[in-house]
C-alpha cells in the first residue's frame, strides 16, 4: 500500500509525546472486561490478533533533527504476548491486579504500545485488561479500534516500516519540511510574543499556595482508582428529576466530588472542569483529536438542581466554538520547544493553579465494545490513568481528580482517580467519598 500523503504526527500529538519524555509521566488508557464466568480464550486470542491495526498498529519514530517533525511507522499485529495469569486471585484482589497491569511497560516509540492480560478469579469470574498508550490514540479512537478488533476489521494506514528511511534521506526530508514551514513558524513566533505579553502575569505566577510542609519524597505513587456502576434507567430518572440530562448529571457529580476532595478555586470557590470534546472524523489518523472545553461550576446547589450546570456546560461549548483556545495557534512551534519549557507550558495551558478536574464524557458506547471474547461482559470499566507519577509531582500540582463516564451494558460506568495532598489517598477513602457524593444526588449503585 502506498505511504499516506502525510505520515507526520500532528503538532498536538508530538507535544504530548515530548511532554511525556520531558516529565517521565505517561498517560495511558485501560479498558477492563469482567465476566461472571470463564471467558472464551479463543475469542480473546482472536481479539488480541486483530486489535493491533489502525491507530494501534503503529509507533512514533523521531526525526533525526532536534527540531524535526516525528512520524508514524507501522507496528501491526500483537504488540506483546497475550498474558494469561498463571494463578487465580480472589475477586477482592481485582483492583490491585488492574493497577499492576497499568504499570507494566508500554512505550509509543519503542513498543509495546499496548498489552492485553487475562485474570481468572477464585469465584469463577474472569477479568480481561487492555492497557494502551495515550500517545497512540485518545478514548474515542481506542473504542473505535476495539470495535474493529471484535469484528475482525484490520485497518491499514499504509505507514512505512520502522527505520525504512536511511539517515541521509530522513535528514533531507525533515530539513525540507522545516524550511517549507519557516513562514508559518515566523508568523507563530509573532503570535507567541503577543500571547506571552498578554499572559505575562499568569506565566509568572506560582502554583496553588500551600502551607509550609516537610520535603515531599520523589517516589512513585499510584493514585487510588475506583469504578462506579449505576443502572442507566435509575441514572436518567435522577437526572430528569433534577431538571437535567445525563451529561449535566455527570458534570454535577464530578463537581460535587471535587468539592469533597478539596479541588475548588481559592478565589471564588468554583470548580473548574476540563472536558475533552472530540472532533474525530472517519479515517482520522490523529492520535488525539479533541479540543478542551472549560466549564466553571458552583458545587453548592448542583445536587438539588442541574439547571445551572446545563447553562454552564452550554456556555462552555459555545465559547469553544466561537473562541477556540488561542494557545492552539502556537502548535507549529512544537518541534522547537525545549524540554524544560514543555512542562512549564503545560502548567499554564492546563491551568493547574485552578485545581482543575479532568472530565471525559463518552456518552453511549457501542455495545460491541463489551464483547472482548465475542460475548457481552457483565461489567466494563473505562479508565484513564497516569503512569510513573511521583508524590512530589502530585503534591506540587495540588493533587488530581479524573472522572471518566460512559454508558455501556445498561449501566453508567464511572471511573474516578483521585489524589489530595494530606489525605489518606486510599481506595477505601475514595470509595467513601464516592458513596457520599452518590447519596447527595439520591443515586444508588455498586462501587468496585
Amino acid at each position: 500500500m502506498a505511504v499516506p500523503a502525510d505520515d507526520r504526527i500532528s503538532f498536538t500529538d508530538q507535544l504530548l509525546f515530548l511532554g511525556q519524555r520531558a516529565t517521565g509521566q505517561e498517560l495511558a488508557m485501560q479498558v477492563v472486561w469482567v465476566y461472571e464466568r470463564a471467558v472464551d480464550l479463543d475469542g480473546v486470542r482472536r481479539f488480541h490478533e486483530n486489535f493491533g491495526y489502525g491507530l494501534f498498529g503503529r509507533r512514533i519514530e523521531r526525526s533525526p533533527l532536534p527540531f524535526g517533525r516525528h512520524r508514524w511507522v507501522a507496528a501491526q499485529g500483537p504488540a506483546a504476548e497475550l498474558d494469561i495469569a498463571e494463578s487465580s486471585r480472589a475477586r477482592t484482589g481485582l483492583s490491585d491486579w488492574l493497577d499492576e497491569r497499568v504499570q507494566l511497560p508500554i512505550d509509543p516509540e519503542w513498543g509495546p504500545g499496548w498489552h492485553l492480560g487475562v485474570l481468572p478469579m477464585t469465584d469463577g469470574s474472569t477479568a480481561v485488561s487492555l492497557v494502551m498508550s495515550h500517545c497512540l490514540s485518545d478514548g474515542v479512537g481506542a473504542l473505535q479500534t476495539i470495535v474493529d478488533g471484535v469484528k475482525g476489521s484490520k485497518r491499514d494506514f499504509g505507514y512505512r516500516p520502522p527505520r525504512s528511511r536511511t539517515r541521509r534521506r530522513a535528514v533531507a526530508d525533515d530539513l525540507r519540511d522545516t524550511v517549507s514551514a519557516v513562514p508559518e513558524v515566523a508568523r507563530t513566533v509573532v503570535t507567541a510574543a503577543r500571547q506571552a505579553f498578554g499572559r505575562r502575569h499568569e506565566i509568572a505566577r506560582p502554583g496553588p499556595e500551600k502551607a509550609a510542609m516537610a520535603p515531599v519524597p520523589d517516589r512513585a505513587v499510584v493514585a487510588p482508582a475506583i469504578t462506579i456502576y449505576i443502572d442507566v434507567d435509575h441514572w436518567d430518572d435522577r437526572a430528569q428529576a433534577l431538571n437535567g440530562a445525563s451529561h449535566s448529571l455527570v458534570a454535577a457529580f464530578a463537581a460535587k466530588l471535587a468539592d469533597r476532595v478539596g479541588r475548588r478555586r481559592v478565589d471564588d470557590g468554583a470548580v473548574t472542569l476540563h472536558v475533552p470534546i472530540s472532533d474525530r472524523v472517519p479515517d482520522d489518523t490523529r492520535a488525539n483529536a479533541a479540543s478542551i472545553a472549560t466549564v466553571t461550576i458552583d458545587p453548592e446547589q448542583v445536587s438539588t438542581d442541574l439547571s445551572g450546570v446545563r447553562t454552564a456546560v452550554k456556555a462552555a461549548l459555545n465559547a469553544l466554538r466561537e473562541q477556540p483556545d488561542p494557545t492552539l495557534k502556537l502548535l507549529p512551534l512544537t518541534p522547537f520547544v525545549p524540554k524544560w519549557a514543555v512542562k512549564r507550558g503545560s502548567d499554564v495551558v492546563f491551568g493547574f493553579a485552578d485545581l482543575p478536574v479532568s472530565l471525559s464524557i463518552l456518552g453511549d458506547v457501542d455495545p460491541v465494545v463489551a464483547r472482548v471474547d465475542g460475548t457481552d461482559a457483565d461489567y466494563v470499566m473505562l479508565r484513564g490513568v497516569d503512569r510513573h507519577v511521583t508524590q512530589r509531582y502530585l503534591e506540587q500540582r495540588g493533587g488530581l481528580l479524573t472522572v471518566l463516564a460512559g454508558r455501556i451494558g445498561g449501566r453508567m460506568s464511572i471511573t474516578v482517580v483521585a489524589y489530595h495532598p494530606g489525605a489518606q489517598n486510599s481506595k477505601p477513602w475514595l470509595r467513601q467519598l464516592a458513596a457520599d457524593t452518590m447519596a447527595d444526588f439520591g443515586l444508588t449503585g455498586v462501587i468496585d
